[in-house]
This record gives structure tokens, C-alpha cells and sequence, in this order.
């Protein structure tokens, strides 16, 4: 199986071309979208998305990753074998989290775009290529490295930024679910949130954190859009107050 992960958006060609790539060269195999509203221009944010995000994901996978504001210029581009699935990408930290949590490891350097790729869309004309080969266990092309030798990134194991805000208007953190006790309060601007296990355990209308279905600490409001009522926008900064 293929899963496409990128910040393209569902308008325009892009999503439509990558897969044309993928089912040209593997009509039986399933494309899945797991995600194209990555935070744009953002790696480093949709590092934490796409760990959680494809850790429900079957062995084996294919996750094609294309968040990449550097297309075209001299950054490298890689596969990671992390946990038994594979993740095809650029190499500028949108496979760091992945890598930091992943307790197996193998990894290959892509060769460079060649001219017929276009220097502005590497996703349909390299990243594409490069995972369908994975799939059939086409590795020659590619040179063996060792995953340490990434690009070296700073980045905390977590963020406490709003990452991602569904269309319901709950608010995704960077924050794995596991690291808070069900005591945490949690604080966004001037509100102060206390942990539910689901909406269903809220008065309607009130505002709490849970612990949401990839992993991470989540915002909510039962009933309502948490973005509108707490005034949230991607980037927001959550405070623990409690632990």
C-alpha cells in the first residue's frame, strides 16, 4: 500500500499527478491519502503530524512525504525503513520524528533529480519513482547510509503548538497524549482546559483536552469548534499548568 502525506491541498493537480505515477506502475496496489493539509511550508510541524499519523499504518507501507519548501535546490532526499514501513521524502527533518521513535532502522540516499525531473515538483517526478521501486524491492539505485547521517535538526521530541485543526475545529498539538497524567491542566491564551476521556463525558459546550485516536493531546469543545470558541489558529502556544 501507498499513503501519500504532503501539504498540497486537494485543489490543483499535484495530489492527482503523484498518484498517477504510483497506479501507472502498480495498477493492483492501494493509494491511500492519509494527509494533504500538512502545515505548509512547515517540516518541522509535520514531523510530529506524520510520526502519529502513520504509526497506525500497516507493516510494509509506502508513505510517500512530500513537504518540501526547498524543491529544487541542494538538499538530498532519502528512504527510511523505520518499524517495517517505509517513508520516501526530501531530507530536511520531515522524517526526523519518525526516525527519532522508530526502534529499527535502515536507510538509503537518493541519487539527484535528474533533468527530466521538474525542479519544482520532485513529489511526482523523483519521490513518486523512488516509492514505487521501493515497493517491488528496487533498492540499487539508491546508496545505503546510516539513518544518523540526516540532516541534524534541534527539534524537541514534542511540541505544545496547535498543528492541526480539523474541520470539526479541534485543535491537534505536537504533544504525545502519553507524556500527560489525567490531572494536567492545560492552558491556551486565556483558557484553561482539564482532560475528558471523549466529548460524551463534557457538558455541551465546554472546553477540555483528550487524548485523540493517533496519539496526541487534542482540543475540543463538545458540541462546538474549538478554534472559533477558543480562539485558536495553528501556531498557538499550549502551556501545562499541572501536571
Amino acid at each position: 500500500m501507498f499513503a501519500l502525506f504532503t501539504d498540497f491541498g486537494y485543489r490543483g493537480p499535484y495530489v492527482g499527478q503523484m498518484k498517477a505515477v504510483l497506479t501507472g506502475t502498480q495498477p493492483d496496489v492501494p493509494v491511500i491519502d492519509l494527509c494533504h493539509e500538512a502545515p505548509r511550508f512547515d517540516p518541522r510541524s509535520s514531523s510530529y503530524l506524520l510520526a502519529a499519523f502513520a504509526a497506525s499504518l500497516p507493516v510494509s507501507t509506502v508513505v510517500l512525504a512530500v513537504v518540501d519548501p526547498g524543491v529544487g535546490s541542494d538538499r538530498s532526499a532519502w528512504v527510511l525503513r523505520a518499524d517495517g514501513r517505509y517513508y520516501v521524502g526530501p531530507d530536511n527533518g520531515l522524517l526526523e520524528m519518525v526516525a527519532r521513535r522508530a526502534s529499527d532502522c535502515q536507510a538509503w540516499r537518493l541519487p539527484a533529480a535528474g533533468p527530466e525531473a521538474s525542479p519544482t515538483f520532485h513529489g511526482r517526478d523523483v519521490f513518486a519513482h523512488a516509492a514505487a521501486a521501493v515497493l517491488e524491492g528496487r533498492f540499487d539505485a539508491f546508496r545505503p547510509m546510516d539513518p544518523g547521517d540526516r540532516l541534524t535538526v534541534d527539534w524537541a521530541d514534542d511540541t505544545p503548538l496547535v498543528l492541526f485543526i480539523d474541520d470539526y475545529g479541534n485543535a491537534m498539538t505536537g504533544i504525545r497524549g502519553e507524556l500527560l497524567s489525567d490531572r494536567a491542566i492545560l492552558q491556551i491564551g486565556d483558557y484553561k482546559l482539564r482532560y475528558a476521556e471523549t466529548f460524551s463525558r463534557m457538558p455541551r459546550g465546554a472546553a477540555f483536552w483528550f487524548r485523540n485516536s493517533s496519539g496526541l493531546v487534542e482540543l475540543a469543545v463538545n458540541g462546538g469548534a474549538a478554534a472559533e470558541v477558543l480562539k485558536l489558529d495553528k501556531g498557538g502556544q499550549v502551556r501545562l499548568l499541572a501536571p
